[in-house]
């Protein structure tokens, strides 16, 4: 009876994060009220709050749905046992590329969360939350290419954490980009774009220079410490 009830609970959670994700892409998240996602989950309000505290917080859970599917791929990137650490990131941009064009789910979710989102009023406190998130994102990223920099798959100066926030940065340019003008075949283009990126770490202008570094880093290729 317990494991029947906490497996009623989790799909009454899932039945929320569905249902929040068609209302925050119908009415743009500042507008759609948590009494129009329960009504749309056919669940009341208060099974809402018994899952998650605010709306704050069932966003960023509707968030980390996207980041589960790829997160074994990250970790592998990640760790200093993984013999092929690029390869493995560039399989994760790949997939991420490819969900984003042919999963309706990821696509919705990505086209909230760049374009129908407003950090004001009552989602003030999800600016604080989604810049950790990028800060975050850029230290994973740059801990993932100091690994490939260990293995001898980028130049033993790049500059990790410069070369972090640009491949960041072109990522999030690409979904935004196609999301606003779906002009091209992203599942078929995504390796090429990935490849691209991939060759930009290699470029003179992101190797370490004396006197230029990024605000946080500790003077050296590998954001670490010790």
């Amino acid at each position: 009876m317990a494991r029947r009830t906490k497996e009623e609970a989790q799909a009454t959670r899932v039945q929320i994060l569905d249902a929040a994700e068609r209302v925050f892409h119908a009415q743009g998240v500042s507008r759609a009220s948590l009494a129009e996602v329960a009504k749309e989950a056919g669940v009341s309000r208060g099974a809402i709050y018994w899952h998650f505290e605010n709306k704050i917080d069932l966003f960023q859970a509707m968030l980390e749905r996207l980041r589960l599917p790829l997160e074994e791929l990250a970790r592998a990137s990640e760790s200093e046992d993984e013999p092929d650490p690029l390869g493995c990131m560039r399989e994760l941009l790949i997939k991420a590329l490819t969900r984003l064009a042919c999963e309706p789910q990821t696509h919705r979710t990505h086209d909230i969360l760049r374009y129908k989102c407003e950090y004001t009023g009552e989602l003030l406190g999800l600016r604080e939350r989604m810049q950790a998130l990028s800060l975050e994102c850029d230290q994973r990223i740059a801990k993932a290419l100091s690994n490939a920099v260990n293995k001898g798959q980028l130049p033993s100066d790049l500059d990790c954490a410069r070369a972090a926030v640009c491949l960041h940065a072109y990522m999030e340019g690409i979904e935004s980009n196609w999301l606003l003008v779906p002009n091209f075949d992203l599942a078929q283009q995504a390796p090429a774009l990935v490849d691209t990126v991939l060759d930009m770490l290699r470029s003179p202008a992101l190797r370490l220079m004396t006197g230029c570094q990024m605000p946080g880093e500790v003077g050296c290729a590998v954001r670490t410490e010790g």
